[in-house]
C-alpha cells in the first residue's frame, strides 16, 4: 500500500480515537486534535490549524465535524475528508445512541444529574483552554491583538457572531489596505507554534 492510499486510512483512525471525546460542541476537542495533526502526525503546522479552527467556527455545523473535513481535504483531498468525517462521526453516533437510551431511564437519577453537572464544568475548562490554544498562534502582532479584544467586546454587545466575523474580515481587509497606503509591507507575520504551554 503506497504512502498517499495509507493517509485516508491514517486520517480515519487518528479522528476515531478522537471521536468518542467530542463534547461541549467540539471546541472540548480541539487541543485533542491540534496534538493529533500537528505534534504527533506533523501533517500540518501550528498556523494551518489555527486558520482551520477559525474557518471551521464560521460556517455551519459543529466545529469539531468541520475541522475534520477541512483537514482531511487539506492532507489527502476528498478521499481524505471523507475518512477524516467517517472516524470522528461514528463513535459519536454510536455513543449517542447508547446514551440516549441509558438517559431516559436513568435521567432522574441524583448521581447521573451530579455527573452530568461535573461534566459541564469540565467541558467549559476544556473549551477555555482550546481558545488560549488558538489565540496563541492566531494573534501575530498588535494588530491582530486589537481585533481579537474588539471581537471579544463585541460578544457582550449581543451581536450576532456572524456580524463579528464578517466585521473581523472586513477590518483585516482596511488593515492590510492601509498598510500599502502607508508603504509598509502587507505581509502577515505569523508565530511560530508553541507547545510548552500544558496546564
Amino acid at each position: 500500500m503506497t504512502e498517499k492510499r495509507k493517509l485516508p486510512l491514517s486520517l480515519f483512525l487518528a479522528f476515531l480515537k478522537m471521536g468518542p471525546f467530542t463534547f461541549g460542541g467540539g471546541y472540548a476537542l480541539i487541543p485533542a486534535i491540534e496534538r493529533e495533526v500537528v505534534e504527533k502526525k506533523r501533517w500540518l503546522r501550528g498556523e494551518e490549524i489555527a486558520d482551520i479552527f477559525a474557518v471551521s467556527g464560521t460556517v455551519p455545523g459543529a466545529v469539531a465535524v468541520n475541522s475534520a473535513a477541512f483537514i482531511g481535504y487539506r492532507i489527502a483531498g476528498v478521499p481524505g475528508a471523507i475518512a477524516a468525517l467517517l472516524g470522528i462521526c461514528l463513535p459519536t453516533f454510536a455513543l449517542m445512541i447508547v446514551l440516549s437510551i441509558f438517559y431516559v431511564q436513568l435521567r432522574d437519577n441524583p448521581k447521573i444529574e451530579a455527573a452530568f453537572t461535573a461534566i459541564r464544568a469540565t467541558v467549559a475548562a476544556l473549551i477555555a483552554f482550546a481558545a488560549i490554544k488558538v489565540a496563541r498562534s492566531s494573534i501575530a502582532d498588535f494588530a491582530s491583538g486589537a481585533l481579537a479584544a474588539a471581537a471579544a467586546l463585541l460578544l457582550f454587545t449581543g451581536l450576532h457572531p456572524l456580524w463579528i466575523v464578517a466585521l473581523g474580515a472586513a477590518a483585516g481587509i482596511a488593515l492590510v489596505q492601509l498598510r500599502a497606503l502607508a508603504g509598509k509591507s502587507t505581509e502577515i507575520k505569523e508565530k511560530e507554534p508553541v507547545f510548552d504551554y500544558m496546564i
